[in-house]
């Protein structure tokens, strides 16, 4: 029972440390939807998003973080948008 136990965990620990592939383009938006005035854009790679959105946050802790596959320009539904 114990390894069962242990097994079910390994395998729960793993798919939650899935990785991102593919390149993305964050980029910030004000409360009312609008782009910054500084108009604030980065490409990440993978799971390289989390540290650029967190530095984004860091500079503008009011904003909110777009995410998108620069392939097909489609919004990262996981995680976008980002509320700082």
């Amino acid at each position: 029972m114990k390894n069962l136990i242990a097994s079910m965990s390994v395998g729960a620990l793993l798919c939650g440390c899935m990785t991102l592939s593919g390149t993305y383009q964050l980029s910030l938006q004000d409360a009312t939807g609008k782009p910054l005035p500084q108009n604030i854009s980065m490409t990440a790679q993978g799971s390289g998003i989390y540290s650029a959105r967190n530095a984004m946050c860091s500079v503008h802790p009011d904003a909110t973080v777009i995410i998108r596959d620069v392939q097909s320009g489609e919004e990262l539904k996981s995680e976008s948008p980002y509320k700082c």
